[in-house]
């Protein structure tokens, strides 16, 4: 008998329609199977048991499941020579199984061992969401979910790839097919249906995925710098006066949009705290002196730290935590005192700082209180940020910390709006998990944990920008959630103002043009007034052989460069920061253009291009303002406009094993690569991040 309920193998695709009674698996096997041009094999349980009620009227017994299952598996086994890549199944073994359980209490071992045995490269569990069909057979109407769950929980206690199909008919065909489309090339590419179903779940599609390992395997361009972009040569400068004048054009105008302040805050605050962790790990006050570990490691930034530990807004909160744990505190030595604060600070069961978002840490002493970035963000929003008496801020956070979000934003929010006399409006997203990407090791075979499963990383900061494609707004300013200030508040608000101002204006003339492009009404001086628009507001060199194109195809060429967002960055002077910065360059087209370029994007090995890195004069302190809708007032679709070859790749450690994995184009950088960009310098006051805890101790950051 175990001979008989043995599968063929094959390399055939077999796809089981698997559920309870009257759920669609008939109708669906048949629509797939049409689609596919392909062979599906009826239930053989339904002939039968008809055969037996039209000859005796007697329905199914515990008996008749092992002559079913046999039934079952023959045709089956028929079927895999005339099937055309794909098979689909109308039952199997397992539904049998599960039937016996809820029938008679108990499934015969033979029958229950080959259930188990039995492989399908997928199962399409079909959901109870359609009306129930009377006939001879069916007698089980009531108690439809329960019994879904139970041939669900077989799927899950035998660890079976399956997926779930809900809805009509057509809308469960569509989604059939796409799931056993993806499967297909699953398959293709080695990936099990394990596997499969994982990526399914996580919803990163396999098409994805391929892209990713090219990236891998072939490597990622670098950036091919043509210069650096300094005053004069892509980056616009604005002198007092000039600063008014925008901001005074943004306020005039700003009651007209909607704003939004957008801030990318999801991170956690772990680099903030590397140096004292890597201390925490490598340091034993039993056996060293801290002096002695700061010797060994050239740990300056333990030695500021110490030195400025009073000045931290959390430094008197800590301090008492740690004097109630440790009731020895006041006899220990300045060493023991100070690895105990450290380690009270960043404890898991303590105050844990380096595993929460830099959104809630403390960041500023008040005399009357301690502020968290959080409460400095909806100040700026509410100076710079609003129109109408309203000011929106969005944040793009980790789902799991939105509570503490939430908890400080309710406090602080109303204070904030009182005393400005407007109304905050606080909403958020999280980081979109189809933008995450797989990881792999060094042979570019995807990485896996102990237990098999695929391993995922998060995409970078570049999977914001499906974050800022969802934002309805004409203007939103970008600011990251460290780049926040104690003082001069007001300078910084100018300055994002004026930002604000250039944009609009020169937004006004892109539309302008558009409008005159649609009328199809140019002149050829206006064509080339177009032209020099580009060149002189946007830095865009238009086509060697424009003047040779065809009047609608200039209108056309110029109509497509002008037709994107734009994005006014604001430039601080480099000073050692490390991270992105402004250049001019040159496309796989030949064409010269401006973008923020991150130092890992650049071939430093050869020398002209490590010599125009080494003479930057600017750094990007991730301070945006941008225009997302078009000259219709549509907001434009942000994704159309990326630049796909300017993604990273990350080499990281996971249980003492190496692996890499394929980062988005970084938001301001590759993903933004194809808007209108503008550089303008602004003062070195307005960049304030705090990249780690000792950033906390500069002037910006301290009370005056």
């Amino acid at each position: 008998m175990e001979e008989a309920l043995k599968q063929e193998p094959t390399k055939i695709i077999k796809i089981a329609l698997y559920g309870p009674e009257s759920t669609g698996k008939t109708t669906l096997a048949k629509q797939l199977a049409k689609h596919y041009t392909t062979t599906w094999i009826p239930e053989f349980a339904r002939d039968y048991l008809q055969q037996k009620w039209d000859s005796s009227k007697q329905i199914c017994t515990e008996d008749d499941l092992l002559p079913i299952a046999v039934g079952q598996i023959k045709l089956e086994n028929e079927a895999l020579h005339s099937a055309n890549q794909v098979l689909f199944v109308d039952t199997t073994l397992l539904v049998t199984k599960v039937f016996s359980d809820l029938y008679y209490g108990k499934t015969g071992a033979v029958l229950e061992q080959a259930a188990k045995e039995h492989t399908y490269d997928l199962f399409l569990l079909t959901d109870v969401d359609v009306p129930w069909q009377k006939d001879d057979l069916r007698d089980s109407p009531e108690n439809r979910e329960q019994t879904l769950q139970q041939f669900e929980k077989a799927l899950i206690d035998l660890k079976k790839p399956y997926i779930k199909v809900s809805g009509a008919k057509e809308a469960r065909l569509n989604k059939a097919i796409a799931i056993i489309d993806e499967l297909k090339q699953a398959k293709e590419f080695g990936f099990t249906s394990t596997d499969f179903v994982q990526l399914y779940y996580h919803t990163v599609s396999v098409s994805k995925i391929i892209k990713q390992v090219a990236f891998l395997k072939e490597g990622i361009p670098h950036a091919a710098l043509n210069r650096v972009a300094k005053i004069g040569d892509g980056i616009e400068t604005l002198s007092a006066e000039g600063a008014n004048y925008f901001s005074n054009l943004f306020d005039s105008k700003k009651e007209h949009l909607k704003l939004k302040k957008f801030v990318p805050a999801s991170g956690a605050a772990s680099r903030m705290f590397k140096f004292l962790l890597e201390f925490l790990q490598d340091f034993n006050p039993e056996t060293e002196s801290i002096n002695a570990y700061i010797n060994r490691k050239k740990a300056r930034n333990v030695t500021l730290f110490l030195i400025g530990m009073e000045k931290f807004p959390f430094y008197k909160e800590i301090l008492k935590a740690t004097k109630n744990k440790y009731p020895e505190y006041s006899q220990w030595s300045k060493d023991k005192k100070d690895y105990a604060f450290i380690k009270t600070m960043l404890s898991e069961s303590d105050f844990n700082f380096s595993n929460k978002p830099k959104g809630i840490l403390p960041f500023h002493h008040y005399p009357t209180h301690i502020a968290t970035p959080i409460e400095e963000h909806l100040i700026e929003a509410s100076i710079y940020g609003s129109s109408n008496s309203k000011a929106y801020v969005h944040f793009t956070i980790s789902e799991e910390h939105q509570k503490a979000f939430d908890a400080i934003v309710d406090k602080v929010k109303p204070k904030i709006e009182d005393q400005n006399a407007i109304r905050i409006n606080v909403n958020y997203s999280y980081q979109n998990q189809a933008t995450d990407s797989l990881a792999f090791d060094m042979n570019n075979n995807p990485f896996r944990d102990e237990n098999g499963n695929l391993i995922f990383r998060p995409g970078g900061h570049g999977a914001l920008l499906e974050n800022l494609n969802q934002i309805d707004a004409d203007l939103v300013f970008i600011k990251n959630i460290d780049n926040i200030i104690q003082n001069h508040v007001a300078t910084i608000a100018l300055y994002k103002k004026a930002l604000a101002g250039v944009l609009l204006e020169k937004q006004q003339k892109v539309f302008h043009y558009l409008r005159e492009l649609d009328a199809h009404q140019l002149t050829k001086d206006t064509i080339y007034e177009v032209v020099e628009f580009l060149e002189t507001q946007f830095n865009i060199e238009v086509s060697d052989d424009f003047a040779m194109f065809t009047k609608q195809s200039k209108i056309d060429y110029l109509h497509k460069l002008l037709n994107r967002p734009i994005r006014v960055c604001g430039m601080v002077k480099n000073e050692g920061e490390p991270g992105g910065g402004p250049f001019w360059v040159t496309n796989n087209k030949g064409q010269v253009f401006l973008q923020i370029v991150e130092t890992s994007q650049i071939d430093t090995a050869d020398a002209h291009q490590a010599k125009i890195l080494e003479n930057a004069t600017h750094f990007n302190p991730v301070d945006l303002v941008c225009g997302i809708r078009n000259y219709k007032g549509s907001r434009f679709d942000l994704m159309q406009f990326v630049d796909y070859n300017s993604g990273f790749i990350v080499y990281k450690n996971k249980g003492g094993k190496d692996l890499k994995a394929y980062e988005l184009p970084g938001l301001w950088n590759g993903g933004m690569a194809k808007w209108l960009t503008v550089f303008v310098e602004v003062p070195l006051i307005t960049f304030n991040p705090v990249k780690t805890v000792n950033d906390l101790l500069k002037a910006p950051h301290q009370p005056q």
